[in-house]
């Protein structure tokens, strides 16, 4: 393997393992709702899952920006297939019988109230199985819609204005990920009335467009950086590659 190729692999490794831990986490805490307006002062609430999600979307954007469309969709299809298994391996865990010395020792609160341990555990992770439906969902249509305008906008403006395609991709593809994996979760699967879904919906949109511009210099840092691991021409011969693979 030539040091080029060795160094390629390497990148798409780092970033593949970047992208698919931080989506795999922010399925898995997504299930808490927190107060925006007693944490930061803002109104609103939001899913604990967009804290992390603008990783995500950037490294999605660095994948696509090296790697092509291609690249994106490949290593989304396995995270989606991951992400069925560790929800499928969560599932199993609840059913296991609890330990009898494990409730006693956690059968109250710290004000000494009444607590199960086990039914709260099933609860919090029961409650994750019911998003997975809506975020696989969302996930799926999201990351190849993001890919696809992409690489429509690098196309179309010959590989210029990198925050252009970068921003412009996420500010859509979130559009319709924010909404639908609530509406599927929270409303089909789960008790929320619409109004809840579409104002948690609403503050989780504008928190990653907010984030999706605060994030542009990350973006441009990220590629000096990797430019200068890759060399300029490889650099170059790389990004040539990723507009011409445009399928897996």
């Amino acid at each position: 393997m030539s040091p080029f190729a060795h160094k390629k692999q390497q990148l798409y490794l780092v970033l593949s393992g970047i992208f698919l831990v931080n989506a795999l986490l922010a399925e898995i805490i997504g299930v808490k709702i927190f107060s925006a307006d007693k944490l930061m002062g803002l109104p609103g609430n939001l899913t604990a899952g967009v804290l992390i999600w603008p990783a995500v979307f950037v490294t999605t954007d660095i994948i696509n920006e090296y790697f092509g469309k291609a690249g994106v969709l490949r290593i989304s299809y396995l995270t989606v297939v991951l992400i069925l298994f560790a929800f499928g391996v969560i599932f199993l865990t609840t059913k296991l019988p609890p330990a009898d010395f494990w409730l006693d020792v956690n059968k109250t609160d710290n004000l000494g109230r009444p607590f199960n341990i086990d039914f709260a555990y099933k609860s919090i992770f029961r409650q994750g199985l019911g998003i997975i439906t809506g975020s696989i969902v969302a996930f799926a249509v999201g990351q190849v819609l993001d890919a696809t305008i992409f690489t429509a906008i690098r196309k179309a403006t010959g590989g210029r204005f990198v925050w252009l395609r970068a921003t412009g991709s996420t500010l859509i593809s979130q559009l319709v990920d924010s909404f639908v994996v609530l509406y599927v979760a929270f409303y089909l699967f789960g008790n929320w009335s619409l109004s809840q879904v579409l104002s948690v919906a609403n503050t989780n949109y504008w928190y990653k467009f907010a984030a999706a511009i605060l994030l542009t210099p990350v973006l441009y840092l990220a590629h000096f950086l990797i430019d200068r691991y890759l060399g300029p021409e490889e650099t170059a011969e790389l990004q040539e590659e990723a507009v011409e693979n445009v399928s897996v």
